[in-house]
């Protein structure tokens, strides 16, 4: 539930750093810095889901966008080129919530269940 939260947190700061430029002209740099930790945390929660699935792929793949989205030492980019890294972040980000998805975890039997055939202690 929390890396689903985190995808779609993600999701809506990639959509503003596209947005905000193309359609208000605004390029306040404070307001990119939220925006750049929003994605790499993002990032972040996704490669330790990908670490604890097994899915090295999907964990290199997010480990690129959060050293590339990285709010402590960013790096800048071309107008172009972060366009391009943008919207490839957004299909990144969209791909894994469709096709990375932790499996249920199962629940912890209770003592106290009466289930039949269990013997008293």
């Amino acid at each position: 539930m929390l890396t689903t939260f985190m995808k779609w947190i993600a999701i809506a700061a990639v959509l503003g750093s596209l947005v905000l430029p193309i359609f208000l002209g605004l390029r306040p740099p404070e307001l990119f810095g939220l925006l750049r930790f929003l994605v790499a945390a993002g990032a972040a929660v996704v490669v330790f889901q990908a670490a604890a699935m097994g899915e090295y792929r999907w964990m290199f793949a997010f480990g690129a966008v959060a050293c590339l989205f990285n709010p402590v030492v960013p790096i800048g980019f071309s107008t172009t080129v972060a366009m391009v890294l943008n919207t490839l972040t957004l299909l990144l980000f969209g791909l894994s919530l469709r096709l990375l998805k932790t499996p249920p975890r199962l629940t912890i039997a209770s003592i106290t269940d009466g289930a039949p055939g269990s013997e008293s202690l």
